[in-house]
């Protein structure tokens, strides 16, 4: 295969996931936070909740549908783009995304006309349920995808089939629970929750230092920091619980975040900084944090975490039990399986490794055909890019911690400060609306990027999985998402300015006159009760 087919479909791929992620994170939160304001407003029925609800909701919306439109055609790609990994392991990635299209994105296309257009069809008690509906549905969407992103991760319950040449579920209880998989889905969900909560604080920030829709924005701030502050601590819990499964099942991605060459004695230290230099194998100007690598990945003082070198040796090791995997598959398939008890044997002691023989494919037709030099090279490339994962993890982490001091700061503001907020505090949530996406599309980067060279972790290479196509058709395509996804995002910051401009528009009169009641309440002074025509 062509490389520069392989990388183009790479760049592809990655371009439409990372336009796509720019509007996951968003959706997923601020469906939450949507439902929990429009739950409180069927709690209290009072009128500033529902407006709330709706424009937060509005926003929602035009987040939602630019989402769904960048993300059909990702399911799309794989057909197109990566049609022998769709043969190779479509029987098990197939199901998930099957799963998600039938129930979740049903459930959301089916509920979201309703929230939207049942204000006045449906009693407050049903629409908030519906409005539940949406939010449960944006979020089991992210968690089937994930099942199926996280057996990319870590492929269990599946076996190989060597007459069908394709991989076979053998438990589609293990590729739910895959613990890999629920992890990145509860990290993942966190992430977007906290995206949600630092829009809603940067949006309802710039409202009060403009002094407009003050009773919004306040509550808003409330709502979004307490929501955030809950979480940032998620995403950091959860994040530690990631990388304690990765310790055990993508063992070159760890140490390709720590960057760390050469195994440690055990509990190995965690590198708050330094430069990777990857031809060296060396990491230049480290500093170290004693003990705190060795506690994160392994949760103990004894246990170690192995270091790039070592697994390169291991990896040798792999290929050449792949080799004999893949002789003894050839044997096989050219006897339809009416092979002896011992080549049977042999092949399903070595199977595991076969994905490993594939990666010599790069420099030879028939891996049993390789040279030693060829074995190494193989190996070598086991390694993915050291310098993009190291700095791609920091920088998400210390966005992370960051996260938590905001969240901490406003939740303290709004509930032992009379929500009397600073305007340095409300101009700085202003300037960092954008941060949570770049800690999304870090971790996303981090996560895909780290577990190159495979499609599927060990067990089927990039570079055997796409299709075959010719270097323009992906130059042609490729320059057409790009300019397709160009115009939609700025069709998507174009709709979320003017709105966000406009401001709450629904509702008006109904909020100002309970407010002005409200105040007089409080003042001990009383008004006529008006209601705003239908």
């Amino acid at each position: 295969m062509d490389i520069g087919i392989v990388d183009l479909s790479r760049l592809q791929f990655a371009m439409t996931v990372m336009y796509h992620f720019l509007f996951v994170p968003l959706t997923l939160g601020l469906s939450i936070i949507v439902a929990i304001m429009e739950t409180v407003y069927v709690m209290t029925n009072r009128p500033i909740w529902r407006q709330m609800t709706k424009f937060w909701g509005t926003l929602f919306g035009i987040n939602f549908v630019l989402g769904v439109a960048t993300g059909i055609t990702m399911e799309f790609q794989f057909g197109m783009n990566w049609s022998y990994y769709s043969h190779y392991v479509g029987d098990i990635f197939g199901a998930p995304l099957a799963i998600e299209g039938l129930m979740a994105f049903f459930m959301e296309a089916t509920f979201v006309g309703l929230m939207f257009f049942g204000w006045d069809k449906l009693s407050p008690v049903k629409h908030m349920v519906v409005t539940w509906l949406v939010a449960l549905g944006s979020n089991f969407s992210a968690l089937w995808i994930l099942i199926a992103n996280g057996w990319m991760q870590n492929p269990v319950g599946a076996a190989f089939n060597p007459l069908t040449m394709r991989m076979e579920m053998t438990s589609f209880f293990d590729v739910v629970f895959n613990p890999v998989a629920q992890a990145k889905f509860v990290h993942t969900v966190s992430a977007g929750y906290v995206t949600a909560a630092v829009f809603v604080m940067g949006v309802s920030s710039w409202y009060m230092l403009k002094g407009r829709h003050f009773e919004l924005a306040r509550r808003s701030i409330a709502v979004a920091a307490a929501f955030g502050l809950a979480s940032a601590l998620s995403v950091v819990v959860l994040g530690d619980e990631s990388g304690y499964e990765t310790t055990h099942n993508q063992k070159m991605k760890l140490a390709a975040m720590e960057a760390m060459w050469n195994t440690e004695p055990a509990p190995a230290s965690f590198t708050l900084f330094g430069i990777p230099d990857q031809q060296a194998r060396e990491t230049k100007y480290a500093v170290h944090i004693p003990w705190a690598m060795g506690l994160i990945g392994t949760r103990s003082l004894t246990g170690q975490i192995e270091g790039i070198n070592q697994l390169v040796k291991g990896s040798e090791e792999r290929i050449k039990r792949g080799i004999i995997a893949y002789d003894d598959l050839l044997k096989i398939r050219e006897a339809k399986g009416d092979v002896s008890p011992e080549v049977k044997a042999q092949f399903n002691e070595n199977v595991g490794d076969l994905g490993y023989a594939y990666l010599l494919m790069r420099y030879v037709d028939d891996p049993r055909n390789a040279t030693p030099a060829q074995i190494q090279q193989a190996a070598n490339d086991t390694v993915p890019t050291v310098w993009p994962i190291f700095w791609s993890f920091r920088i998400m982490v210390a966005l992370g911690f960051s996260f938590i001091a905001v969240m901490a700061y406003f939740f303290f503001v709004s509930n032992w400060r009379g929500m009397q907020y600073p305007r340095w505090a409300l101009r700085a949530a202003v300037w960092i609306i954008p941060t949570p996406w770049i800690a999304a599309e870090l971790g996303w980067f981090t996560a895909e990027f780290g577990r190159q060279p495979w499609t599927v972790d060990g067990v089927l290479p990039t570079a055997l999985s796409v299709s075959h196509l010719s270097v323009g058709d992906l130059l042609v395509t490729l320059a057409g998402f790009i300019a397709l996804y160009t115009v939609l995002f700025i069709i998507e910051m174009g709709l979320m300015v003017k709105f966000i401009k406009k401001g709450p528009y629904q509702d008006v009169e109904l909020t100002q006159d309970w407010q002005q009641r409200h105040e007089d309440r409080l003042s001990g002074r009383s008004s006529p009760v008006t209601m705003p025509a239908e």
